[in-house]
């Protein structure tokens, strides 16, 4: 038998390896070629990537030259949010959002070198990062993927359209076919994901692979989290000669909010009282009727902050007339331009007194996309049967715009707010005026340490304050309460007020519709 042709002169040799810091400059060529018009790694980037996560980092050798290249983390994905972009899942591509201890590979790229194209070297690199999820546990391997063709039906069809035609095989996407025949399922389409790719007109489809041979770790646990992130502001009474005076400081806060990413602004009770500063009545009932026709423009003023500026505002309290009645009304201005409003119920004799104010009759609680929420206005919030009302409507937040003259009477209100959170397991939060009007009758000074209060168990912040400002000074609070924590307190913590309530014994009689 003869000895044949010597076939190691026809063998290749193809290779799926880890990265190294010599493979550096040749990924970032190749990527060039890869992606032409979109923005390169920087030599940084990878650096950072094999600092932070070498295992992630994989290339294809073919014959001793990179033709390929994937680069991953790991993250708890349950942490970031739906519509969340690259930039988000990678911290700008650097990576150092890696957490050892997710439970999710998230795949950042997969490239192959233009000219070693269907020899398979996409699908060995998603089977290796297949076999790196099994060797390392994770639940699953998720990945924001391109639609390159997408720019091509773009005119006649929605990104929605296009995904749902590829998936039924009608259209052929190169990436988006090739992630569904490597067992990727949809989970949805993210816009604006990669503002660089025209192609997919910067859309995302996000996939995920399953491992099925996941095993749960004894003592690895995950808890989800529902952040709600509130700012309060403490607002300085000062005069003023006219509405748009008050409306530029109104449109400062809401821009603090703004710019911090707030969901909720929160305005103090009846700091429009203000606008008497430059009326010329003596009278404070008749200034009172004057105020409220400045109604229309206030409530133009927030419809259009809280849409401007995507935050939605407790605009404090304002001074309404309805059918020959002034009423103390907070109105809830969401950031998709809708209206509520929340009329104050208890009257105090000060109120009543010097303006002739009228009680409403109502407690509501409103559908936010933060969840549902009450306003209970300064006095109300000293009625502790209002509180258990509206958490038992399905309020999780109380917003209580007050204000108060004195110490004592501010304390009343932060002790009562305090109470509110502890005993329906709520988080509350109090927003107060500050300065002085000196020529307007009953607003002439003023006393607030505003706050944001939680029931006081292990899990929420010490002595229950998630923050408060300084007494007596214009500033705002910023803080972060979370909903989730929330919910798991009230099924599982120290003390269960809502749960061990002795519903045989007594009760809360609610008396309107």
């Amino acid at each position: 038998m003869g000895e044949g042709f010597d076939l190691s002169s026809f063998e290749k040799s193809m290779v799926i390896r880890q990265m190294e810091h010599e493979d550096i400059s040749k990924v970032l060529g190749m990527q060039e070629l890869s992606f032409p018009g979109m923005e390169p790694w920087e030599k940084e980037h990878l650096i950072s990537h094999l600092t932070v996560f070498p295992e992630g980092q994989l290339v294809a050798e073919l014959d001793g030259e990179v033709i390929g290249s994937c680069s991953s983390l790991i993250i708890n994905f349950d942490e970031y949010d739906d519509r969340h972009t690259w930039d988000d899942v990678t911290d700008e591509g650097y990576i150092t959002n890696h957490n050892p201890d997710g439970y999710n590979m998230y795949g950042i790229e997969v490239m192959v070198h233009p000219g070693y194209r269907r020899m398979k070297v996409g699908q060995r690199l998603y089977e290796a990062r297949k076999e790196l999820a099994r060797e390392l546990n994770l639940k699953s391997i998720i990945l924001g993927g391109r639609i390159p063709n997408y720019y091509k039906y773009s005119e006649e069809m929605s990104s929605r359209e296009y995904v749902d035609s590829v998936s039924r095989h009608k259209i052929y996407d190169p990436v988006l076919t090739f992630q569904l025949m490597n067992d990727f399922t949809l989970m949805r389409v993210n816009p604006n994901y990669l503002p660089d790719d025209k192609a997919s007109k910067k859309y995302a489809t996000l996939m995920e692979w399953n491992n099925v041979d996941y095993k749960p770790a004894t003592k690895r646990h995950y808890k989800t989290s529902y952040p709600v992130r509130i700012c309060v502001v403490q607002y300085l009474m000062r005069k003023i000669s006219s509405f748009e005076e008050m409306a530029h400081q109104c449109e400062y806060f809401v821009d603090v909010a703004s710019d911090a990413s707030s969901d909720f602004v929160v305005f103090p009770e009846i700091f429009t009282t203000q606008l008497m500063s430059f009326m010329d009545e003596v009278a404070p009932s008749q200034a009172i009727r004057k105020m409220t026709e400045y109604t229309p423009q206030y409530i133009e003023m927030f419809t259009d902050l809280a849409v401007r500026y995507n935050v939605n505002i407790i605009g404090g309290s304002h001074f309404v007339e309805e059918s020959d009645e002034i009423y103390n009304i907070s109105y809830l201005f969401r950031r998709d331009g809708s209206i509520e409003k929340q009329y104050k119920i208890h009257i105090t004799p000060n109120e009543r007194k010097w303006w002739g104010i009228s009680a409403g009759d109502a407690v509501r609680v409103f559908d936010t996309d933060c969840g549902k929420i009450a306003i209970q206005i300064c006095y109300d919030i000293e009625f502790p049967e209002l509180g258990r009302i509206a958490t038992d409507m399905g309020a999780n937040i109380i917003f209580t715009p007050f204000c108060t003259e004195d110490r004592q009477g501010y304390l009343r209100v932060r002790y009562c707010a305090q109470a509110r959170a502890i005993e329906n397991q709520i988080y509350t939060v109090i927003s107060g005026t500050v300065g002085n009007l000196p020529q307007t009758e009953n607003m002439d000074i003023q006393y607030a340490q505003s706050a944001i209060f939680a029931p006081s168990d292990f899990e929420f912040a010490r002595d229950g304050i998630v923050g408060e400002t300084n007494a007596n000074l214009e500033m705002v609070l910023i803080g972060d309460v979370d909903l989730e924590i929330l919910r798991r307190q009230r099924q599982d913590g120290t003390v269960k007020q809502l749960k061990d309530r002795r519903h045989d014994v007594y009760h809360i009689e609610y008396k309107k519709d």
